[in-house]
């Protein structure tokens, strides 16, 4: 399965999840959900992936953690804040670019139109 087909899927069970729940819950309750749907959908997905960082060749146990990874490929980094910034898309591509994945989705569930909160992010390897 390539990187976009798991993104469309992704983005239908969020705007199913977002339908059903709406805005203002915590981000781990969005998380929690989403987690549930990937995996009802038979997809492999981990929860709070670690990440070391390596640092001139010395890895570094910063504790970086990917919300939700999914088929070891694909990164999700959800949110639940009054609008995104540009350092919650630097964060997501910092994850992409460490890990060496090619692309991922921030979601901020926080959005009254959930497409309004959710931004496809690209590592240009």
């Amino acid at each position: 399965m390539t990187e976009n087909e798991i993104s469309n899927i992704i983005i239908g069970l969020a705007i199913e999840i977002h339908k059903a729940l709406g805005p203002g819950l915590l981000e781990n309750a969005y998380q929690e959900c989403l987690f549930y749907k990937i995996k009802q959908r038979g997809l492999v997905v981990e929860k709070e992936k670690t990440m070391p960082l390596i640092f001139e060749k010395v890895q570094l146990d910063c504790a970086y953690r990917i919300d939700l990874l999914v088929e070891n490929k694909f990164i999700i980094e959800i949110k639940s804040v009054e609008s995104l910034t540009v350092n919650h898309l630097a964060q997501t591509l910092t994850y992409l670019k460490i890990g060496k994945y090619k692309l991922g989705l921030l979601i901020n569930f926080n959005e009254v139109l959930l497409k309004n909160g959710i931004r496809r992010v690209v590592n240009n390897l």
